[in-house]
């Protein structure tokens, strides 16, 4: 800033660090998504807001964006971020076993919609290669919006993660198939996309066999120099490095992101990366919603309210209706067929992007291009209120079990299990034995019905939803005990089962002291690490296989337990490791 001069970057901090740190937690007073907030911000202070006022009351350079293009590398670092925590969630054996719906009900729904929305679009009079990029772009759906308010763990969640990753897969693809459709194109268009591929392939298994052998020492350095910003900054080289690795070659930066993220997901700082990484996540997609709020002329909208009206509506009403028939066919229960159609009806932030590539291609003009940018950004908007109306139209067709028939008798309540696969049978066995009655809830309704059929206490139930849990009487319950391998999805149960039980005994299973520590950190009584029970199970069976007695054994093995509990509490590591004085934030 020289002279009086305002510096553009300046004045754009301004305005984004005030919407994060005003704007935000007065809509979150009034129960309003902060998607809203922040696309109702980006409209007001926009080139189509206040900023067309500025050259006449220049004062208001400090509190407008006129340039929306300054903000895209940020909202773009969004979006990595975003795809880059989904992977910390995932696994690669959890992704490799949902291969049959990311490829069978993902290309369904993209190749299915697409080609119907073209067909219609075709209908109208646009010509047929304008109407096939104009019909995929608006077929995609919004990972930004959809998986943070799904979740990745419920049912509505594990089914829009499907299609939404092989939405982001198929980007690439899309777009040079558009240039190929391009009128004045190339004969290399094919051979392009033959290339990228080959090398993305070639790029994506090179990070998967380094990663492997190069990230666990790289954040076992970082863990030992104790400082977080330099766990901060080795998070950063990774994901970035991944992104720009994938982007040289053509393939989505995403790709890369997404593939980083599921490679630290292997190791065992993953919950200190996800909690590291949190606020640069939530703060960069809001950077991204700002610039969709920039995009909505309201003056044009108000010239074609009727024909915007239809398209919105339009396009909605296809992909839910399309979306949902797919999800029943391939045996989802009728509410979650429902609320994933609705809350995937949206269009997406990467539609944007497709609908560049079709206007650069000279497929579609740049008037039919801005109609339906506006039509996105509107579809983007309304994301939250769409989520909303599918959950109240997911229960009334389909209405969630009542829950409260398994309470039980109110002077011996049953003790809650959140979780019921290997480990939650265990526990339910040993409850049986001793006479102590029990109620186990899963959100797998395979699972559910199997275990009934078996004589197990089971229900279907969203566990991560506390209103559900107090159907079954959380309480009274005399303890509630988290058997689920989903490490962030355990910390986010047990900090609201903490928050509305204070004196609720918590005993969850960890994976290993420092996702124990974790669970600790979020309120949990006892948290159990599986690395450290198959450690003292081991020790007890040699020990007696040496001669020692039974006695002294079981007692000194209940004295180490309690040794390493106290260390796990106080913040220590079993493994000698140096502790980061982070703590990791709920997801």
């Amino acid at each position: 800033m020289h002279g009086g001069h305002i510096s553009p970057l300046m004045s754009d901090a301004l305005v984004i660090l005030g919407a994060a740190g005003i704007v935000i937690p007065l809509f979150a007073r009034f129960r309003v998504t902060p998607v809203i907030g922040f696309i109702l911000v980006g409209l007001l202070v926009g080139p189509y807001g206040l900023g067309r006022m500025v050259y006449d009351f220049e004062w208001l350079t400090w509190f407008t964006i006129t340039d929306p293009e300054r903000l895209d590398p940020f909202a773009e670092f969004g979006i990595i971020l975003l795809l880059f925590t989904i992977g910390l969630e995932l696994s690669f054996n959890r992704l490799w076993a949902m291969r049959k719906l990311v490829f069978g009900l993902g290309a369904l729904e993209l190749l299915i919609i697409g080609s119907l929305l073209a067909s219609i679009l075709s209908m109208m009079g646009q010509y047929w290669t304008g109407a096939i990029g104009l019909g995929l772009a608006l077929a995609l759906s919004s990972t930004a919006l959809v998986l943070p308010i799904a979740g990745t763990q419920t049912p509505v969640g594990k089914a829009a993660l499907s299609m939404l990753l092989f939405e982001d897969i198929a980007i690439v693809p899309i777009i040079f198939m558009l240039g190929a459709l391009a009128p004045y194109a190339g004969a290399d268009g094919m051979t392009g996309l033959f290339d990228t591929i080959w090398k993305g392939l070639a790029v994506v298994i090179a990070m998967m066999v380094l990663g492997r052998i190069a990230l666990p020492r790289l954040f076992a350095q970082a863990a030992r120099t104790k400082s977080p910003e330099i766990f901060l900054a080795a998070s950063l080289l990774v994901v970035i490095g991944a992104s720009l690795a994938t982007g040289v070659v053509g393939l989505s930066p995403i790709v890369g992101a997404l593939v980083a993220g599921l490679l630290i997901a292997e190791t065992e700082y993953h919950t200190e990366v996800e909690g590291i990484m949190e606020p640069f996540k939530g703060l960069a997609l809001g950077i991204f919603l700002i610039t969709v709020g920039m995009g909505i002329d309201v003056n044009t909208i108000w010239q074609n309210l009727g024909m915007i009206a239809v398209a919105v509506v339009g396009v909605l009403g296809v992909k839910a209706v399309i979306t949902g028939i797919l999800l029943r066919l391939m045996g989802a229960r009728r509410n979650t067929a429902v609320e994933t159609g609705i809350l995937m009806a949206s269009p997406s932030e990467t539609t944007l992007i497709v609908l560049a590539a079709a206007t650069s291609a000279l497929l579609i003009q740049p008037g039919t291009a801005q109609f339906w940018q506006i039509v996105t950004a509107i579809g983007l908007t309304i994301t939250p209120l769409l989520a909303m109306v599918g959950r109240r139209v997911a229960r009334r067709i389909d209405p969630a079990p009542d829950l409260s028939q398994h309470v039980g008798d109110p002077d011996n309540p049953p003790v809650i299990i959140l979780g019921f696969g290997r480990v939650g049978r265990l526990v339910a066995q040993m409850l049986d034995r001793h006479e102590k009655p029990y109620i186990a809830i899963d959100a797998d309704t395979d699972l559910v019905d199997q275990a009934k059929r078996e004589g197990y206490r089971a229900t279907y139930g969203n566990a991560a939803r506390v209103d559900a849990l107090g159907k079954i009487g959380l309480e009274t319950a005399p303890a509630v005990i988290l058997t689920m391998d989903e490490p962030v999805l355990a910390q986010a149960i047990t900090r609201k089962i903490r928050a509305g039980y204070p004196d609720m005994p918590i005993i969850a299973r960890a994976r290993d002291s420092i996702h124990a520590a974790e669970l600790y950190r979020s309120g949990a009584t006892t948290a159990v690490p599986e690395t450290l029970e198959s450690s003292l199970q081991l020790s007890e069976a040699v020990l007696v296989d040496l001669g020692v007695a039974m006695g002294p054994v079981i007692a000194s093995i209940h004295e180490k337990r309690d040794e390493f509990r106290e260390r796990i509490r106080e913040g220590g590591a079993l493994e000698h490791k140096p502790k980061l004085r982070t703590s990791t934030s709920e997801a």
